[in-house]
């Protein structure tokens, strides 16, 4: 299956699933992720405001926000800016993805773990994006830790790859995670 039948198929996937189920792998997921070391560790970490058809972080967006430095994505060009979050501070941005407000942009190397959004992954960490490259781009500027997330119906046997596509160190899943 090529990149965008594979992305046609998740999508009709994720669409079957009810807001609660979506919910309930969202909380197992990370709940598998704050036990972590890795999450108990680290103190900058990147995540993104989830569309409808991603894994929930609003929750934990919100849960860490006082605790550890929580930072955004925000479209800007070809490229990703990362803006450190602030309740309230979040505006509808390209692609109709919310976006944290602001100047304070932080350079990558700052962060200790990058949450990472996907279409699709399978086992060994590849990512299966939009297709637009903003995270292949991104991630090949920073050494962050970097955890893939997803429902469990996004995880399949194999991603199609290009030489630019970087892997994920690490992926969690309802049902599957690779976190020590």
């Amino acid at each position: 299956m090529n990149k965008k039948e594979l992305r046609r198929s998740i999508k009709k996937l994720v669409a079957q699933m009810s807001v609660e189920e979506k919910m309930n792998e969202a909380r197992c997921v990370f709940n598998h992720i704050e036990n972590s070391d890795i999450f108990q560790n680290s103190m900058n970490i990147m995540l993104f405001a989830s569309l409808p058809d991603e894994i929930p972080t609003h929750d934990i967006i919100e849960r860490w926000a006082e605790n550890k430095n929580i930072y955004l994505p925000r479209v800007n060009g070809d490229d990703l800016d990362v803006i450190k979050y602030q309740p309230g501070m979040l505006h509808k941005g390209s692609y109709d993805i919310m976006e944290p407000e602001g100047n304070n942009t932080v350079e990558p190397e700052v962060l200790d773990m990058i949450i990472v959004p996907g279409v699709a992954f399978d086992r060994l960490g590849n990512r299966l994006g939009r297709g637009k490259g903003f995270y292949d781009r991104f991630l090949a500027q920073t050494n962050a830790v970097t955890i893939a997330v997803c429902f469990d119906c996004q995880l399949v046997e194999h991603i199609p790859t290009e030489p630019h596509d970087l892997p994920a160190q690490f992926i969690v899943t309802n049902s599957f995670k690779t976190l020590p």
